[in-house]
């Protein structure tokens, strides 16, 4: 199984029969080398509603035919638009053709920006448990610091956790490194830092602080076998 990184949060997950893209922020998104003209995953899974996280979403699924696996609300949104969508929520899990995702909690907003301003709330935001051939990657979508990521970290063997470190929006690289510490995943990434002025930071610091664990800075673009 092949995960690479794409900038901002974007991640992607090549396994044998099956490609799939977490949070598609393309367009519109210099950190991000993928073409959204072209990019052709058959699943796509959402943490939540911002525009900066379904990013071209909708364009790609019309194009792929691809299944949106996503919090509830916001699927159903994704489904008024004519797509394939599998609604899930915060706690559940669901065995795919392509692997098992669970989604656990994350405490952020969530809500779409039409193209006319017009705002749609999108239900809860979430993180993503992604268990493919017995491997366990975790990406934990924005969220702020929570206690409970302790119980996530001990209640799964984590072979690899994207964490958000940008701060402003998300947790920030102090509160990020004690997530990773509880969290204790073999490998950790950060991750949502460096797209805009305000979330500008030094992911190479931040790596060299883990305690627990690999801290593994990807480049846009990196892949790695897991």
């Amino acid at each position: 199984m092949q995960i690479s990184y794409h900038g901002h949060s974007v991640v992607m997950v090549k396994t044998d029969t099956h490609q799939i893209l977490i949070d598609p922020f393309i367009t519109g998104n210099e950190k991000c080398d993928l073409d959204a003209n072209s990019v052709n995953p058959d699943v796509i899974l959402l943490t939540h509603g911002h525009n900066d996280h379904v990013g071209d979403t909708i364009d790609i699924a019309k194009r792929t035919n691809a299944l949106i696996v996503a919090p509830n609300e916001l699927a159903d949104y994704m489904g008024s638009k004519g797509l394939r969508v599998h609604p899930m929520h915060i706690g559940g899990k669901h065995e795919f053709d392509f692997g098992t995702v669970k989604l656990t909690q994350a405490f952020h907003g969530s809500a779409f920006t039409e193209d006319d301003g017009s705002i749609v709330y999108t239900g809860m935001p979430a993180g993503i448990l992604l268990t493919v051939n017995e491997k366990t990657i975790y990406h934990v979508g924005d969220t702020g610091l929570f206690s409970d990521l302790k119980l996530i970290g001990d209640m799964n063997n984590i072979d690899i956790a994207f964490v958000p470190i940008g701060d402003n929006f998300t947790m920030g690289p102090e509160d990020a490194l004690i997530a990773s510490e509880w969290i204790h995943a073999d490998v950790t990434v950060p991750i949502h830092y460096n797209t805009f002025p305000v979330i500008e930071q030094d992911p190479h610091k931040f790596i060299s602080q883990i305690k627990s664990g690999e801290g593994k800075v990807m480049e846009i673009g990196d892949a790695l076998q897991l």
